[in-house]
């Protein structure tokens, strides 16, 4: 019996020269990943194991980035034991205010992953480095102390869905709603506990920055992780940010999938996920009038230079509703230097938003961004749950970038289409 991508990822990385969907088996970690708000937990559970030291100082990041800037005494606190944790053990790949980043930006910009690496980190949107063809996925703070300590992990082999791509994308339409699309499709437990893979021709047309929005969302369809066939376009991407030997693996053509949906990206339309849930989808032909008070361009699934571009172009000569407030998170540094050198920075400010510092900080509802009572925000985030982004009765809807930026200038979602005509 033949594997999928992620069947043929573990088996290597566990020693053995197959495994079928359901087995047990313990894998060897290319990195293991952890955050201010995860670190301090895991790191507990590693000092319960009674090692001194971790696996492999240059296999582990951490990455303070979910209260940073610290907002508070507590946040500053987490990140100070975080902080001395990441310098007693030596680890190289600790990046703080300066050089951080969001984490599932800053990681692949970094080169800390490349095609079949195996990832473990502790917070559910690690699946995001699944568009360079590795199998990363989200754990619990206990399973990141192991995987610090011993560098291995324990998983039950996923199933998978094929998902076969044709076509490409129409003006305005971007990876984000492309993955929107898919989890209005088949829900938000469709994918439970399955590898989301993806292939066919019409990946080629996808950029780097379209494919890390779609593995980003795989476990906002209850994924265990999503992954993209290698192609050309994922090797120029990995040797332009690395230096390491990657390995291409291919799902056979016997590999058992638990069903094949095909996706046409040419009839697909700008989307939004309406509260509270991400499967509530809706294309912008079928919005309504939906006012809003905030917008928020960034996170770690559209804060990418591209997702900066498009919002800009929406943006340029025109100015934000003055009763929206409009909120803009480059994902990096590093992002955030090449938007100011192409303009974008002076379009945003000239339009009326503010421009922060990479943080996670309102996507979660931690800090700058906070909703409150019947406040409506569209965000370029993952998550629409009750109260993610603030108070309880306020409302989260999803969106692109253009489709956010578009409805920052009208005060209510809009399509980018017609608002760039403007």
């Amino acid at each position: 019996m033949g594997m999928t991508m992620t069947q043929k990822i573990l088996a290597t990385h566990a020693g053995l020269e197959s495994v079928k969907a359901g087995q047990l088996i313990k894998v060897k970690l290319d990195l293991v990943l952890g955050n201010d708000i995860t670190t301090p937990v895991a790191f507990k559970e590693f000092n319960k194991i009674g090692v001194t030291e971790v696996f492999h100082k240059e296999k582990i990041a951490i990455v303070p980035d979910h209260f940073t800037p610290n907002k508070d005494i507590k946040s500053a606190e987490q990140c100070k034991c975080v902080r001395e944790f990441a310098y007693d053990k030596g680890i190289k790949n600790y990046f703080e205010i300066g050089q951080m980043g969001i984490e599932h930006a800053l990681i692949p910009e970094k080169g800390l992953d490349v095609c079949g690496d195996v990832i473990i980190g502790a917070d559910s949107h690690t699946c995001t480095y699944g568009a360079l063809g590795a199998f990363s996925t989200g754990v619990g703070s206990t399973d990141m102390g192991a995987g610090m300590a011993t560098g291995e992990a324990w998983f039950k082999v996923p199933e998978a869905i094929k998902f076969v791509i044709k076509g490409s994308l129409s003006p305005w339409v971007s990876g984000k709603d492309v993955i929107l699309h898919i989890i209005g499709m088949i829900g938000v437990d469709g994918a439970l506990y399955q590898s989301m893979e993806y292939t066919g021709e019409g990946v080629k047309s996808l950029s780097m920055d379209d494919r890390f929005a779609m593995t980003n969302m795989a476990i906002e369809a209850g994924a265990k992780n999503g992954i993209f066939e290698v192609d050309e376009r994922t090797i120029e991407y990995v040797k332009e940010h690395s230096d390491r030997n990657y390995v291409i693996y291919k799902a056979d053509e016997d590999a058992e999938y638990t069903r094949t949906i095909e996706i046409d990206l040419s009839t697909i339309r700008p989307t939004v996920a309406f509260p509270h849930l991400p499967e509530n989808t809706r294309t912008i032909d079928e919005v309504g009038e939906v006012t809003i008070d905030q917008v928020v361009i960034g996170s770690c699934t559209n804060g990418r230079i591209e997702d900066l571009r498009s919002a800009a172009k929406v943006l340029k000569d025109k100015k934000v509703n003055q009763k929206v407030r409009t909120i803009i998170f480059p994902a990096t540094q590093k992002i955030y230097l090449e938007a100011l050198r192409e303009g974008l920075i002076e379009t945003f400010i000239e339009a009326g938003a503010v421009v922060s510092t990479p943080t996670c900080g309102p996507c979660l509802g931690g800090h700058m961004g906070i909703l409150a009572k019947g406040e409506r925000c569209i965000a370029t985030t993952n998550r629409n749950f009750v109260g993610r982004m603030g108070h309880p009765e306020s409302e989260v809807y999803l969106a692109s970038p253009a489709v956010a930026a578009a409805s920052a200038i009208t005060g209510k979602i809009s399509s980018p289409e017609e608002v760039a005509k403007w």
